[in-house]
């Protein structure tokens, strides 16, 4: 089978890596393109990461001797798509490019996510939003990823919101480090310490939710109409993103029917059988002190959203912890994910065809 070739944005950086490591061997795509700055530019990457290199395996062989082009369609060209990890600061002038000359813009920047014709794509939650692209009028497209703090508690809210509807939520979240990217929060304002500020993410994740599920009408996503009220906060964990959700259902569901949504709840990427599906896209933990990091966070190999605590909340419905993996289900999984919901719903055509 003839695979998609694909090229990394921002491959030097923190997701770029994850990128890079998800991608090989993957049965659908290949890699062709690495892209980072003018530092990197015409040099190989193998060179470029010799000290740059975060993840705990090895640089996969496949990438060494890539040579890296700058972030532009005309740098890398006969790409199908390209997955952006681009820092927001240049990526919407940038993915705008290269959907300008065909190619596929698989997003973990925010720069897009709330126009009305990009949707803001998780896989297993709303995959019907994927007919707006038709509304976008560049040759190629963009897709976005949603906040990674705010990832895992929309799919724990998507089974939910399907058989109960949802009046209000309240989310408090604890952010590890990598979310901040490399070199990321400096030892002496972390270790130790709970950091209450994490710029523009409380925003993200009182917006965000509401367009994953909200309904297309005319072409753009509407929102759904419930508030959202988000504490964020960065903690001294390497990797993994708890958050505490409680929440107003406009059906007062007991917990029996609640554990029973998540037990059940599947998405197109499972009835697709996709390979970076995990088999149950929510897990939910009976133990009284889990999800924690240390110990289920490479849970569906990183992909799948793992759930604990539900009890009653004395102000609103219920509560529950979620635990998701930040640059994995985050970010680049996520990403990938998409990409192949988008190949195996017809969505990419290869530039060879």
């Amino acid at each position: 089978m003839e695979k998609v070739k694909v090229g990394i944005l921002g491959a030097t950086g923190s997701v770029g890596q994850r990128f890079i490591q998800l991608l090989e061997n993957h049965p659908f795509f290949e890699v062709t393109h690495l892209a980072a700055s003018e530092r990197s530019a015409g040099k190989t990457y193998g060179d470029v990461m010799r000290s740059k290199w975060k993840i705990s395996s090895d640089i996969p062989l496949y990438a060494k001797p890539m040579v890296v082009s700058l972030p532009s369609p005309n740098d890398t060209p006969g790409v199908d798509i390209v997955f952006s990890g681009l820092d927001s600061s240049i990526a919407g002038e940038v993915e705008t490019a290269y959907a300008e000359a065909g190619v596929m813009v698989i997003s973990n920047s925010k720069n897009h996510r709330m126009d009305p014709d990009v949707p803001i794509l998780s896989a297993e939650v709303n995959s019907d939003h994927l007919s707006v692209l038709s509304a976008q009028k560049t040759p190629g497209k963009i897709i976005t990823n949603s906040n990674c703090t705010i990832m895992g508690v929309t799919i724990s809210l998507k089974p939910l919101f399907e058989a109960f509807g949802l009046e209000s939520v309240m989310l408090f979240s604890m952010q590890a480090i990598s979310g901040a990217g490399y070199p990321g929060v400096p030892s002496m304002d972390i270790l130790g310490n709970v950091v209450p500020h994490i710029g523009g993410e409380e925003e993200k994740a009182e917006i965000e939710p509401q367009k994953c599920l909200g309904k297309v009408e005319g072409g753009r996503i509407v929102s759904a109409p419930f508030a959202i009220s988000a504490h964020c906060n960065r903690v001294p964990v390497f990797d993994g993103h708890t958050v505490c959700v409680s929440a107003k259902f406009r059906k007062k569901p007991t917990e029996a029917q609640i554990l029973e949504a998540w037990r059940s709840f599947q998405g197109e990427p499972q009835k697709l059988a996709l390979p970076f599906a995990p088999e149950s896209p929510i897990l939910y933990r009976e133990e009284e002190d889990r999800p924690q990091p240390r110990l289920d966070l490479e849970t569906g190999k990183g992909m799948t959203t793992v759930l604990g605590r539900l009890r009653p909340d004395p102000i609103l419905d219920w509560k529950w912890v979620v635990l998701s993996h930040n640059t994995i289900r985050g970010a680049a999984g996520a990403a990938i994910l998409n990409a192949e919901l988008l190949y195996k719903k017809g969505y990419v055509r290869l530039k060879s065809n």
